[in-house]
Formats: structure tokens, C-alpha cells, sequence
């Protein structure tokens, strides 16, 4: 089974969405960087120092706040991110894990089971199997927190919300995935 997406998997996970390849594809664009695996064949993430700030309520925020911050950002360099990962799984492993953003889409691991998967162990093992895995991922995560609707009608800020949040229009997202999609269609 290969690691990349193929055409098929797009038609295939359009078709569920019941929306066009384009606006998937679009969405992938501006998720990704190009790939959902580094060169060393683990799943591209991006560990979320706020989402870890939460889920421990702060307790390590003092002490480490690369790792542990109320305030979104502070991300450095992609090739950083596992380093980031293995500092905070040894303050809380669950939290760490759950704190990242996983593959093509960038599920956060705390989605594990609005993602279609049973546990968070089988959630990240999937992230490291297939791009495949990542739509699938994806299209149960749109699914489930109805936006799907927002992919048929292109109404990016709609999406834009639900699927990044309140704060979307900061880093413009609604109008990055409109862009996408019209050099996509």
C-alpha cells in the first residue's frame, strides 16, 4: 500500500463529502506543506503548546513555556517539532500527544475519536501509515462536526470556522483556501 494519496482516494473521499476533488484538495494545500510524512517516513505533525497548556492546566507553563503556554505560536522549526513532542511526553505523555496536530489535514490528536478511531494508540498509528489514513482522518472529522455542508457550498469562512476556529480570519485561512481552490478547479 503506498504511503501517498492517489486521484482514486480524493474521487472516493469527494464522494462521501459530496463535494468536488477541488475543495479537498484545496483544503490539503493549505493544511500541508506538500506531504504528510517527513523524510524520515514519520507522520508530519505540529505540536500545539497552548492545546498542552490546556489539557494540563497549565501545571508545567512556568517552567517550560516553549512547551506549555496559553498563548498559540511559538512553534519554531517543522524539523523541531518531535524534539518538542519528546520534551512534553515526559511531563505528560497523553496531553503531549493529544496536544499535536497530526498529517496532510492536521487532525489534533485530541480528535482522535471524532476521527473515526477507538483509542489515541490507534489514531497516531494510523497517522504513520498512510496519507490515506489522514483523509479518512479528515472526512470523519468533517463529518462529524457537520461541515460538511460548509465543503459543498465553498463557504471557506464557514469551514474556516469549524475547522480551525474563532480566530481563523488571523492568519486569513478563509482566504487561503478560496485561493487554493480557484488555482485547483
Amino acid at each position: 500500500m503506498s504511503k501517498i494519496l492517489t486521484e482514486q482516494d480524493y474521487i472516493e473521499a469527494a464522494a462521501l463529502l459530496k463535494c468536488e476533488v477541488a475543495v479537498i484538495k484545496a483544503v490539503k494545500e493549505v493544511e500541508s506543506k506538500g506531504s504528510g510524512f517527513q523524510a524520515d517516513g514519520r507522520a508530519v505533525i505540529l505540536f500545539e503548546r497552548h492545546i498542552f497548556h490546556r489539557l494540563t492546566k497549565g501545571k508545567f507553563s512556568k517552567q517550560y513555556p516553549d512547551i506549555s503556554n496559553p498563548d498559540a505560536g511559538g512553534y519554531g522549526k517543522y524539523s523541531d517539532q518531535y524534539d518538542r513532542l519528546a520534551k512534553a511526553r515526559e511531563l505528560d505523555q497523553d496531553a503531549a500527544l493529544k496536544s499535536c496536530s497530526w498529517g496532510l489535514f492536521q487532525c489534533m490528536g485530541f480528535n482522535f475519536s471524532v476521527c473515526g478511531y477507538s483509542n489515541l494508540t490507534t489514531f497516531i498509528t494510523a497517522m504513520n501509515q498512510s496519507e490515506k489514513d489522514h483523509l479518512f482522518a479528515f472526512c470523519n472529522f468533517v463529518i462529524a462536526n457537520g461541515l460538511d455542508d460548509e465543503l459543498q457550498r465553498k463557504d471557506w469562512a464557514g469551514f474556516a470556522r469549524g475547522y480551525n476556529g474563532k480566530n481563523y480570519r488571523i492568519n486569513k485561512y478563509d482566504e487561503k483556501l478560496q485561493k487554493a481552490y480557484d488555482r485547483l478547479k
